[in-house]
């Protein structure tokens, strides 16, 4: 099982360390922390982890997980709500992405002066907004913008009014305040394809001071200072997409891959739907999204389950139930051809190529990360030796698999930037060279050890601290039904034959499954001359 990138487009100097969830490393327990170099006996860490940690199912069904590891007072938690940029609706691409950036903004009595007036003044600028906006798209869509143009400017001076109403009753960032002021670090948040995570470390003591702000915020948050924060969503679309020839190609490389399925938008959404979309739009994504039986809050550190569930009870039980959103129903056809893509910029050359492969509950998924580490792990990897230390036409040579996320099936990516002097085509047939010895010639036995031999210590030494345990319970829960389901992937793994990855190799490496997307190097104009024309 690999994770989904989070909310970025570019391409990761080491894939295998920038996804959200990523199964890397060492259970080491507090209890056997100091005394076990080694990850030996996997079971014994189950059994560890197993004593110390406890699922509670609320009757709203929200999911909490509690792990005791009392080796300091403090503690991590993990909030994961089901649903990422994949789930937004048409029209309104970036919106989960959006709403992670409104879960900072406070709640109904956190980040207000007077909620009650507030609420009130928020209804006054949904209305002052819908009036615009229905006139402005109607005068879109008929060519009439010149001819409203006057009355546009009076209804956006009236949104712009109630907008400046609605924000004397704002006590901006006193939800992170509060946080911090009591011990809080790290405070972050990450949107992905296909989940949104919440995330941070307090002291223990402060334990019921967070379940009233994490339980608050998923239950009760409130979308002011949304238009403001909607520029600046849109401003980091022109950062990581619009200037970037890098995010730009990704970009492309996602929307030639995907005919139908939502992995083809951008996570951070188009220009057109960020610039319109609505805080009503945003309160309806949160009902049908952040409902308790979608979400699993994991928390690691030193608590006491019998007194710790009383308090997360009081807290997490009381937000309104709702019914788990439907399945995503949309396919994406098979790939029957190649498909290409070209940008000629005046930049460094890159190529990058993908194949679709099946999502996460595939028996076959080990046998990606398999092919994953074989190429791509470290100096001793298939594309480093052969593109970088060999041919030295390459500075950076990689694959990596369960991009842009894992919940459906995604891609299997190669990307790679020439040196000086080289060219993407040479980049291309050097990784079909190696892709076809994959599928024609065994891995060796060393290879295959040292996949399995790594994996298993990645696992493992993830789980060390407190924030990595806190993910991968939450993570596993939500995938999978059972946490435990990530010490299964020690058995997976060990099964992963040399006959599974050639057949893999076959199956998913070939030229109608492929799509590519490269940057070709162009110059930019003549200047003129100096002096100007003569």
């Amino acid at each position: 099982m690999r994770s989904s990138l989070t909310l970025s487009t570019k391409i990761p100097a080491n894939p295998r360390r920038t996804i959200t969830f990523f199964l890397t490393a060492a259970l080491l327990l507090p209890v056997l922390h100091a005394q076990t170099p080694a990850p030996a006996a996997p079971d014994k860490y189950e059994q560890a982890l197993s004593a110390r940690t406890t699922v509670k199912v609320l009757p709203n069904g929200l999911t909490l997980i509690l792990s005791e590891r009392h080796e300091a007072p403090v503690f991590s938690f993990y909030t994961l709500v089901d649903a990422g940029s994949a789930n937004d609706p048409e029209g309104q691409s970036g919106l989960a992405h959006m709403f992670e950036h409104i879960a900072f903004k406070g709640t109904n009595t956190v980040g207000t002066t007077n909620y009650p007036a507030e609420k009130l003044a928020l209804a006054k600028v949904e209305t002052a907004y819908a009036a615009y906006d229905s006139l402005f798209r109607t005068s879109t869509a008929n060519g009439t913008v010149a001819k409203n143009q006057a009355k546009l400017d009076t209804l956006h001076k009236a949104f712009e009014d109630a907008v400046e109403a609605a924000q004397k009753y704002v006590i901006p960032n006193q939800f992170s305040e509060i946080a911090e002021q009591n011990g809080a670090v790290d405070l972050n948040a990450s949107t992905s394809e296909d989940s949104t995570q919440y995330f941070w470390a307090m002291p223990s003591n402060r334990l019921e001071l967070w379940a009233f702000l994490e339980s608050s915020r998923i239950g009760w948050p409130v979308a002011r200072e949304f238009y403001k924060e909607r520029d600046v969503v849109n401003e980091e679309r022109r950062m990581r997409i619009d200037s970037s020839p890098q995010g730009r190609l990704v970009e492309e490389f996602l929307a030639a891959s995907y005919m139908a399925h939502p992995y083809g938008r951008p996570g951070v959404g188009w220009e057109s739907d960020i610039t319109q979309v609505t805080a009503t739009e945003a309160a309806a994504f949160h009902a049908k999204y952040y409902v308790p039986s979608n979400i699993v809050v994991a928390v690691v550190g030193d608590v006491d389950p019998k007194t710790a569930l009383p308090i997360l009870e009081k807290y997490f039980g009381r937000i309104p139930a709702g019914p788990r959103p439907l399945p995503m129903t949309t396919v994406e056809p098979k790939q029957t051809a190649e498909r290409t893509v070209t940008l000629r910029e005046t930049t460094q050359p890159i190529y990058i190529e993908g194949y679709h492969r099946p999502d996460y509950r595939s028996p076959d998924d080990n046998v990606y990360d398999a092919i994953t580490d074989i190429f791509s792990n470290g100096r001793t990897s298939r594309l480093y030796r052969a593109l970088v230390r060999d041919q030295k036409i390459a500075q950076v040579a990689e694959g990596f698999s369960g991009f842009p996320g894992i919940k459906y099936p995604s891609l299997f990516a190669f990307y790679a930037l020439p040196m000086r002097g080289h060219t993407n085509d040479e980049l291309r047939t050097s990784i079909h060279k190696e892709l076809d010895l994959l599928k024609t010639t065994d891995v060796s036995d060393a290879e295959l050890e040292r996949f399995k031999t790594r994996a298993r210590a990645d696992l493992l030494r993830g789980l060390a601290d407190n924030d990595g345990l806190a993910s991968e319970l939450a993570e596993y829960q939500t995938r999978f039904g059972d946490w435990h389901e990530m010490f299964l992937e020690l058995q997976k793994i060990d099964a992963v034959s040399k006959a599974d990855i050639r057949r893999v190799a076959n199956q998913t490496f070939v030229e109608s499954n492929r799509t590519t997307a490269r940057i070709d190097f162009t110059p930019p104009p003549a200047s003129a001359s100096k002096g100007g024309a003569q």
